[in-house]
């Protein structure tokens, strides 16, 4: 019994992180600010530098803070009411799968940067600042978005590692694993040298942004 009760919190607190991160803020966000449906923008996708591509730089802005948010706020809203770390550690996944495979859109969401990072410094802040860092450093070298992202997402199980902190490593590699698939397509164009700088317009190759 008491295992199928751990069970049913450990769903729930997935299920949590998943309702938050489903929100679907650059859809909402692009629509408000006139651009129309932003799934018939650019890479069609709903992340901030897809919304970027739109000319609505306020817009983008919001949809990066947002998605953010709602991973930390996944994380910490799990740590009040659960306590247990591993109950946080299932809210933080599920924060990401909701953002990546939102059902309101038929699973066709995001590729997880802005809320993993979200989900990175509400676990250990140290560690996600340090990952945002990576992210920053990284495009203001080769200012391509997806680049940075995947740099930056693969040094963080190592920078959760450094701080001691094995469970949340465990969870960073699984999503790292999980960001990697979801920018299969940016990783063939930047073999390819073809992957678009950021700020850069786009004719409207599906795939063609990430996040």
């Amino acid at each position: 019994m008491e295992n199928d009760a751990n069970a049913v919190v450990a769903l729930m607190a997935l299920l949590l992180g998943y309702l938050l991160g489903s929100i679907p803020f650059g859809l909402f966000f692009t629509y408000a600010s006139g651009a129309g449906d932003i799934r018939a923008i650019g890479s069609g996708n709903i992340g901030a530098t897809n919304v970027l591509r739109t000319g609505k730089k306020w817009a983008a802005v919001a949809t990066l803070l947002c998605d953010g948010a709602k991973g930390a706020a996944a994380v910490l809203l799990a740590r009040s009411f659960f306590v247990a770390d591993g109950l946080t550690i299932a809210a933080a996944l599920g924060a990401v799968l909701g953002h990546l495979f939102p059902v309101w859109l038929k699973f066709k969401g995001g590729k997880g940067v802005a809320t993993y990072l979200g989900v990175a410094i509400a676990l250990y802040w140290p560690v996600g600042l340090g990952v945002a860092a990576t992210w920053l450093i990284c495009a203001f070298i080769w200012r391509i978005s997806s680049l940075s992202a995947l740099i930056a997402i693969a040094l963080s199980p190592a920078y959760f590692l450094l701080s001691h902190h094995d469970g949340y490593a465990a969870l960073a590699l699984l999503l790292s694993a999980l960001i990697y698939y979801m920018h299969r397509e940016n990783i063939r164009r930047l073999i390819r040298g073809e992957e678009p700088r950021i700020g850069s317009k786009s004719s409207g190759a599906k795939g063609a942004t990430p996040h």
